[in-house]
């Protein structure tokens, strides 16, 4: 039912890079192909070849020079007048907004991308974008908005037999099934989408897919070790194509586990790796997710009632600025169950424009 998965943001001379290429490897062709591509004048070639070293440098949590290449993309793809190129750029450019928690940006140039690629007549960007939004939806928290657009596509996906997006969508759907309590629903899809992009080849899809069933295994089943090789699994994949963002949540997860599991020391270690990671990387809501575990750990070990409560009120409003309506939650939770004081219980609205973006 489902081919091999691909890449279709390696473009132009670069569509022989699998979606399983390392990362390293796809910045290293994609910067001397654009060098080529410069040097001859070739705009159009220019753009795709600048978008494959943004995608690279932004998966290896690169954010200054991720943004300056998607930038390039765009600039190169309109002077080619190539509009389904500036979509790419654009859609590269909103992700990069979403990883690094700018919303507002990420909803305006995904946006804009699921425009220009319906203008210009590429499904694939126009898909890209439209699942863009759902996932940026998803993470602050408004599932109502962006549920059904998580179905809408994967239903497209199935469709049209991509694996890479039906496991995308099915992986997004177990996340919020997950993250609403229904712990069996989710477990389900995310194994789906452990069979599919097992078989496509996916390694990336694969890694994530793993990481969502031993979150439930762990939360559910207390089933510790058995999360644990399912996390050493993933990390294989992670680290085989230099996937710093996947790697960093997945040492998150692990500190989790271990925090279910009463093994606090090994979980601050692990919240502090992965702190670290993501603030290499300039992930704000990794560092937000990571801290909050880090000062539960904390205070599991002992640390003064009075810290562990002055953290967690500094990590809410973090979380408030960055707009996380559910990690907002996670706090709150964490104040009662270490008996620190109540959390303040305003989730807010959903983000400015959000519904107008998912509609169009």
């Amino acid at each position: 039912m489902y081919g091999k998965a691909f890449a279709p943001e390696y473009q132009g001379a670069l569509t022989t890079l699998s979606v399983n290429s390392s990362l390293d490897d796809v910045l290293a062709a994609g910067t001397e192909q654009l060098r080529v591509a410069e040097r001859a004048g070739q705009h159009g070639e220019a753009a795709r070849s600048g978008l494959a070293v943004a995608e690279a440098h932004r998966r290896l949590g690169q954010v200054r020079e991720a943004d300056r290449a998607w930038k390039a993309s765009y600039r190169a793809a309109r002077e080619a007048g190539d509009v389904a190129a500036m979509a790419w750029a654009l859609w590269s450019g909103g992700t990069l907004a979403r990883q690094r928690g700018a919303f507002p940006l990420a909803w305006r140039l995904l946006g804009l991308a699921a425009e220009l690629g319906e203008r210009g007549g590429d499904i694939v960007v126009r898909g890209y974008s439209l699942a863009g939004l759902a996932e940026t939806g998803r993470i602050q928290g408004d599932y109502e908005a962006v549920g059904r657009l998580h179905e809408q596509l994967l239903a497209e996906a199935r469709r049209r037999g991509e694996a890479r997006h039906t496991v995308w969508a099915l992986e997004g759907i177990a996340q919020m099934h997950r993250n609403s309590g229904a712990y069996d629903t989710a477990y389900t899809l995310f194994e789906e989408a452990a069979l599919i992009s097992a078989g496509a080849e996916d390694r990336r899809g694969h890694a994530w897919a793993l990481r969502g069933l031993a979150d439930i295994v762990s939360v559910r089943d207390g089933a510790t070790e058995r999360a644990l090789g399912l996390l050493a699994e993933a990390e294989e994949s992670c680290r085989a194509m230099n996937l710093s963002g996947a790697l960093a949540y997945n040492h998150k997860m692990r500190g989790n586990v271990l925090y279910r599991a009463g093994r606090y020391p090994e979980a601050r270690d692990l919240y502090e790796l992965a702190l670290g990671e993501f603030r290499a990387m300039g992930e704000p809501r990794g560092e937000a997710l990571s801290r909050l575990g880090l000062t539960k750990a904390l205070a599991r070990l002992g640390r003064a009632k009075a810290e562990t409560e002055a953290e967690l009120t500094d990590l809410a409003r973090a979380l408030e600025r960055i707009g996380l309506r559910h990690a907002r939650e996670m706090v709150a939770r964490a104040q009662r169950e270490l008996g620190v004081g109540p959390a303040d219980e305003t989730t807010g609205a959903a983000p400015a424009g959000l519904r107008t973006a998912v509609a169009r």
